[in-house]
């Protein structure tokens, strides 16, 4: 991996019209955005090719977890429609990772999803049943099984960037959510760092949701955010 961390924007909104618009709106600031499962749900596969053929890259965030044929498939389709990444679960085991892979072919990176930031350790071990001591652990854990997998990436916090770098160094592009400017409310996440943090620790994407799209003026957000990682 080189180069800079490339800024995706979420497009965390309602409707295909709202999405369009701020894909203008910010015109070549940003040519990545994240799709995720309430806009896909309510605007379809149609909107994914808008979005490509303004020119833009297409993040697509569906966190797939399924058997491992059906996730073969569904990432098959993504990758159909021009989609540049797309989400998986690590927890659904390596098989459905490689099919994923396979799936996705080469055009698209497949990245799994390691601990959601809105969990902390208490709600990752509701979540597993067990007390959980090291969440950082765990993280660099699901992150071995996407490595073994040969997937490009991984989901992950930013605190617990350090962890993955050293243990897989540059076998996996790390992706981080849950970037939040200096001062910026952290909203429903628990586990967030700022743009110029997460790229002190290796990230190779950043998410930018309300960071952005919550600003009265998203276009002035977004170049905070690139004077940040510049």
């Amino acid at each position: 991996m080189s180069g800079r961390a490339i800024p995706i924007v979420a497009l965390d909104v309602s409707s295909r019209a709202e999405a369009l618009a701020l894909v203008e709106r910010l015109g070549a600031s940003c040519r990545f955005y994240k799709i995720g499962s309430e806009l896909f749900t309510s605007e379809g596969p149609s909107l994914v090719r808008d979005v490509v053929a303004s020119g833009a890259d297409v993040f697509l965030d569906l966190k797939f977890h399924d058997i491992p044929n059906t996730v073969r498939k569904g990432a098959a389709a993504a990758a159909r429609l021009g989609v540049r990444l797309l989400t998986v679960h690590a927890a659904g085991g390596r098989a459905m990772l490689e099919a994923a892979r396979d799936g996705a072919g080469a055009e698209c990176g497949v990245l799994a999803v390691t601990v959601l930031t809105s969990l902390d350790a208490a709600g990752l071990g509701e979540s597993w049943g067990r007390p959980v001591e090291d969440l950082a652990g765990e993280v660099v854990r699901l992150a071995g099984l996407a490595a073994d997998a040969r997937l490009h990436g991984v989901v992950c916090s930013g605190l617990e960037l350090p962890a993955i770098r050293s243990a897989y160094g540059d076998r996996l592009a790390p992706l981080v959510p849950g970037i939040r400017l200096a001062g910026g409310a952290t909203q429903d996440q628990v586990r967030v760092v700022t743009p110029a943090e997460a790229v002190r620790q290796g990230a190779r994407y950043l998410v930018l949701g309300r960071t952005v799209t919550a600003d009265p003026d998203p276009a002035a957000a977004m170049a905070r955010v690139l004077a940040e990682i510049a």
